[in-house]
């Protein structure tokens, strides 16, 4: 478990790594101090806090935002949350560096969040 990160909802390791790649498990819109708490209301708010635990994981490991190379995204209302989503997700890349990405519509995610993201980042060599 990476110190600060939201504790998993799911026996899984925040992080794994293998020769420099970094394997990052899908985040939940959680609070890291208190996962009992509600989660945020709205894409928006829930898209923030996903990309705010993925920071926290990825600066855990000794990477950041630089270092994705991949993306996935799973949101549970795609046609009216994807928009929105959107724009929280690209606030967080600079235009010339954004990760290669994939966005699917889900039937659920646990804890009933409206958005999850996992990552790959590739470690300098």
């Amino acid at each position: 478990m990476v110190h600060g990160a939201p504790n998993p909802v799911a026996p899984f390791s925040h992080a794994v790594e293998t020769d420099g790649w970094v394997f990052i498990t899908g985040q939940m819109p959680t609070w890291p101090d208190d996962d009992s708490r509600p989660l945020p209301e709205g894409v928006e708010a829930q898209t923030r806090r996903v990309m705010d635990n993925l920071i926290i994981v990825l600066n855990g490991v000794g990477l950041d935002l630089s270092h994705v190379v991949q993306a996935r995204v799973y949101l549970t209302d795609f046609s009216h949350d994807y928009a929105t989503m959107n724009t929280i997700y690209a606030s967080y890349f600079p235009v010339d560096r954004r990760p290669a990405r994939t966005c699917v519509g889900v039937t659920g995610l646990a804890r009933d969040a409206l958005v999850e993201i996992d990552l790959i980042a590739r470690r300098p060599s």
